[in-house]
């Protein structure tokens, strides 16, 4: 999921940045291929993640794709709340989290 979020903003920021836009939009591509980069090698995923959403929401009121931009925010959202993965940044810096549901005992119901 990484991968396809952070090699789609790249995409649209390099299609951006070719036309020669004004400034603003010269800056908000550079902000997507800072957060690209950053869901790439999976650093601060769950902030990069919040971050690219926000991107795509705001993106998608002026785009005329919204496909698109619907899918990409979708998945930042998905990584804000999964986490970076195995193969990140995240992982080698603090470790790999695991959380294990232990099955809840069988027993009496409670009384009223």
């Amino acid at each position: 999921m990484r991968l396809a979020g952070g090699i789609a903003l790249l995409v649209d920021a390099a299609t951006t940045l070719r036309g020669g836009p004004p400034i603003g939009a010269a800056v908000l591509s550079a902000i997507s291929t800072v957060l690209a980069a950053l869901l790439l090698v999976g650093l601060w995923t769950p902030i990069a993640g919040v971050l690219v959403l926000a991107d795509a929401l705001w993106n998608l009121s002026a785009s005329d794709h919204p496909c698109c931009w619907i899918l990409v925010g979708t998945l930042g959202a998905a990584l804000a709340l999964l986490g970076p993965g195995v193969w990140s940044v995240d992982s080698r810096r603090f470790g790999w989290k695991r959380l294990d549901l232990r099955a809840r005992k069988k027993g009496p119901p409670p009384s009223p």
